[in-house]
């Protein structure tokens, strides 16, 4: 999983170079901020406190996840 969701953000930093090419900065930047904070907190819940730490970084994910096909929808 952890793997993916690198690539993941790899995906959206070069995608988000492109928008910034055609002066599309806002949704570049809400769309980068969203999209590599999915493999961030992914990474994060590999070493949790908790049973519950875990669970609430990977609620983080799906949600920034979500937020991330919104943005990108608006494109």
């Amino acid at each position: 999983m952890i793997q993916k969701t690198v690539q993941f953000s790899l995906d959206i930093i070069e995608y988000c170079e492109l928008l910034e090419e055609k002066r599309k900065f806002v949704i570049a930047k809400q769309l980068l901020r969203c999209g590599t904070s999915i493999g961030a907190n992914a990474f994060e819940a590999q070493n949790p406190h908790s049973k519950n730490d875990f669970i609430n970084k990977i609620k983080i994910s799906a949600k920034e996840l979500e937020e991330t096909k919104i943005r990108k929808n608006y494109l």
